[in-house]
């Protein structure tokens, strides 16, 4: 994984710009000289696809290839690209030093991104919020995070899929019918309704073309955190353009473009399992067999924007991530020792109080 910073100079005063998500510029801290946002050369044009194929081949134009050069974080073994006027960066994914040792990172350009809708301010109070519903966790922990450092601004890596499918299959339609009967119980007689399910042969074909099926490409945070930021708003991609990335870094994929379309072609069999069991109707449903033919399987590279948070907080690394579109978090979930225990003894407290007054009461 490598983790890119992208550093643009104001023209004013020579000191670094950042995108600000609020007035969708480039904007200098510095002198407050703000600029618009260049779009890419391909602005007001459809996200071009790529063919998946010709990718696993090693075919694809060189335009779309880059390298990097990377340094590998000894805690969590993040590749993070340090800038070549600075010496050592802190790893934003697990808050470890990082000094130079730089190697070669080769990957698949970015093609598309959604940019930052929230800033850091937005997206602290978005994380200080959640933690704050979070009745077991630590007090110091909630006011830490609310004051302490920056939230890092990083734009994670995943992989979309589109692919045309056909699939024929064959299995059994069941259709409930019931039948009543009278039987004697404890010297009562009842009624008893009973299911039976009848059978019989199904075959057909059922298609579907997937548009955009999403898999994270990236190994660096718990993948039922980034799930859970779920959903993005995909039609909202841009075409990628690095000034977007002024100020936030970009981390590039550690899961394979085959890895992922593994993950796809899993996603997407689950879902032609569900039309066919849908096609099948009827009550029940039993799939004998499934034969999906795929074609035109097309693929992009696009970042996702996330503000990253890592603090160590008496011994332990509590790592919060937030959806930089919508203002969703998700994160490890930080327990109190204390509030458990006092929670614990309230219980108990409750408990022989309600024993006491059921005890009276008889």
């Amino acid at each position: 994984m490598t983790v890119q910073e992208h550093r643009f100079p104001c023209e004013q005063c020579g000191a670094d710009l950042r995108f600000d998500p609020v007035q969708n510029k480039l904007v200098c801290d510095f002198c407050g000289h703000s600029e618009a946002v260049e779009k890419g050369d391909y602005a007001g044009t459809a996200i071009k696809e790529l063919d998946f194929e010709q990718a696993i081949r090693h075919q694809l134009p060189q335009a779309e290839i880059e390298e990097t050069r990377v340094s590998a974080c000894p805690n969590c073994g993040a590749q993070v690209e340090i800038n070549e006027k600075d010496h050592a960066v802190e790893c934003p994914f697990c808050a470890t030093p990082v000094v130079t040792d730089t190697g070669t990172h080769r990957h698949i350009k970015p093609k598309a991104l959604l940019p930052f809708g929230l800033d850091e301010t937005q997206a602290r109070d978005a994380m200080t919020k959640w933690l704050g519903q979070l009745w077991f966790a630590p007090n110091g922990l909630q006011e830490y995070a609310r004051k302490g450092r920056k939230l890092n601004g990083i734009y994670v890596p995943y992989w979309t899929y589109d692919a045309d499918t056909k699939s024929s299959y064959t299995g059994e339609r069941g259709d409930d019918y019931y039948t009543t009967r009278r039987v004697v119980r404890n010297g009562k007689s009842q009624t008893i309704r009973q299911r039976h399910t009848k059978w019989r042969r199904a075959s057909g074909q059922v298609a579907r073309f997937f548009d955009d099926v999403l898999v994270l490409a990236s190994k660096s945070l718990p993948k039922r955190y980034t799930d859970g930021l779920q959903p993005w708003n995909l039609s909202e991609l841009q075409p990628y353009s690095p000034d977007f990335l002024a100020g936030f870094r970009a981390e590039g994929y550690q899961i394979s473009l085959e890895d992922g379309y593994t993950e796809a072609r899993a996603y997407m069999d689950a879902m032609i399992l569900r039309d066919v069991k849908f096609d099948i109707g009827g009550d029940r449903q039993k799939v004998h067999s499934i034969n999906t033919t795929i074609s035109d399987v097309t693929f992009k590279h696009i970042l996702l924007p996330v503000w990253l948070a890592a603090y160590k907080y008496r011994g332990k690394t509590y790592r919060f991530v937030v959806n930089g579109q919508t203002g969703k978090v998700q994160g490890e979930r930080p327990y109190s020792a204390w509030k458990i225990a006092f929670a614990t003894i309230i219980g108990l407290i409750v408990a022989a109080g309600v024993g006491y007054i059921v005890a009276q009461n008889k």
